[in-house]
């Protein structure tokens, strides 16, 4: 008797249905290795959970809006001697969470702030928190928005229990009122209660030029580099163009002697 088309019936039924994948690569270990019929099914399970793990950790990167490939295995310290690799390794383990510790990130273009910055997202993702990578000015316009359709308290409430919010490029831009209020709210929210990541092209000291209101910048930034993490990036920019292709006088001939041949291949047909 084959039991196969009434198990994967109702291994579907039970939403199992991923146990079919390693079905039969574990049936023929369990048959090879003698393995006793719980050993059998505990691995089959272990195989299940690996999988719900890897789909769940897929649609947290999703919904993260994080690069894929921006992670600390990645990032290239060479280029960026001054990092404390120690700190980062530290910084990896996701104490900084639980602490509630903000992380500001200050640099020139191009020295992989960005990057840095959703490694430990990546880091948070791996840990089970959820995390939300977004550019200072995206933020901005979604609270804008909010407010438009009368949704900004619901919004604003729904950003401040994200667990790890990663502000891109704050100050790119100077804000002006509301912006500047808006922001200053959700940071207030934010403070002490979850965690908020920040990155910027802006020395530390020059972080309150991007208020319009020098006394509430005063105060976001306080709240910003309370018990704060600070990372200072420096170095040339990592971003390189393409390098050009010198097409010399011979190639065009030999181009040029391409075509014709192939112009007189149609004549002759």
């Amino acid at each position: 008797m084959n039991p196969m088309p009434q198990l994967e019936t109702h291994l579907k039924q039970l939403r199992l249905s991923g146990i079919l994948d390693s079905l039969m690569v574990r049936n023929q270990q369990a048959i090879q290795s003698k393995l006793a019929y719980t050993d059998f099914l505990a691995l089959l399970i272990q195989d299940e959970v690996a999988r719900r793990d890897q789909r769940q950790f897929g649609q947290r990167l999703r919904k993260a809006q994080i690069s894929g490939d921006k992670t600390l295995e990645r990032f290239d310290y060479a280029h960026s001697p001054s990092v404390n690799q120690s700190l980062i390794a530290e910084l990896a383990t996701c104490r900084f969470i639980t602490e509630y510790a903000p992380i500001l990130i200050a640099g020139p273009t191009g020295t992989g702030k960005s990057h840095l910055i959703q490694a430990l997202c990546h880091c948070a993702l791996r840990a089970g928190h959820n995390v939300l990578f977004i550019t200072h000015s995206r933020l901005l316009a979604l609270l804008h928005a909010a407010k438009a359709t009368n949704a900004y308290d619901r919004k604003l409430q729904q950003l401040a229990k994200i667990d790890v919010m990663a502000i891109d490029d704050f100050g790119l831009r100077p804000m002006h009122s509301p912006q500047d209020e808006d922001f200053h709210e959700l940071i207030a929210l934010r403070y002490e209660t979850k965690t908020t990541l920040v990155t910027s092209n802006l020395a530390f000291a020059e972080w309150g030029a991007a208020f319009s209101n020098k006394l509430m910048g005063a105060a976001t930034i306080d709240r910003l580099r309370d018990a704060a993490y600070l990372i200072e990036l420096d170095g040339d920019t990592r971003r390189k163009p393409r390098a050009i292709s010198v097409i010399t006088t011979a190639s065009v001939k030999t181009v040029k002697t391409g075509i014709q041949t192939n112009t007189q291949i149609k004549n002759e047909t």
